[in-house]
């Protein structure tokens, strides 16, 4: 039985060329983050002559705005985003690099590695979606919806305590 203890103590053990297979909830998270992230720059570039020369560059823990920054703020959301849907991204294609807080052996390391590729995934389109959401209504210039970050957060740390009972199940 290899351990993860004994990967690091000999390198050579470590799976280099380990492959987990993409399911359907891993593809339609990726094409459902791909729309989101290509909607948003689809849109900003349609719309950016009419969008205001103030927008909210800023919002407080109720969703209101505290502060306005210039127009061109508006493409930090989206970059962000798309460095972090490309990260994620690539950190799933490496499960040898993950920290699984579970000893992963011979036997579990299928069922370990599905569940936290699957959290990453689902992390990855609540947080795409979060952007895209904030992006928009900065462009209109409004006020987050005050049940945002109330569902932000318990969709956040629902998940991952979701992935990690599952993960400790595995265990």
């Amino acid at each position: 039985m290899i351990v993860i203890e004994q990967c690091l103590l000999q390198p050579h053990l470590l799976r280099w060329e380990m492959k987990i297979e993409r399911s359907i909830l891993d593809t339609s998270i990726n094409i459902v983050c791909l729309i989101q992230l290509v909607g948003i720059v689809v849109y900003l570039a349609l719309a950016w002559n009419s969008l205001p020369e103030q927008i909210p560059g800023h919002f407080g823990i109720d969703g209101v705005v505290t502060r306005y920054d210039s127009r061109g703020a508006l493409l930090l959301m989206p970059i962000f985003a798309w460095v972090l849907y490309g990260g994620v991204s690539l950190l799933e294609r490496f499960p040898q690099v993950w920290n699984t807080g579970v000893i992963v052996t011979d036997e579990n390391s299928e069922q370990v590695y599905k569940i936290i590729k699957n959290l990453l995934g689902v992390t990855k389109l609540i947080v795409v979606t979060a952007f895209a959401y904030i992006t928009i209504m900065q462009s209109l210039a409004q006020s987050l919806a005050v049940w945002f970050m109330p569902a932000f957060l318990y969709l956040l740390f629902g998940s991952i305590i979701y992935f990690t009972y599952k993960l400790i199940r595995a265990w």
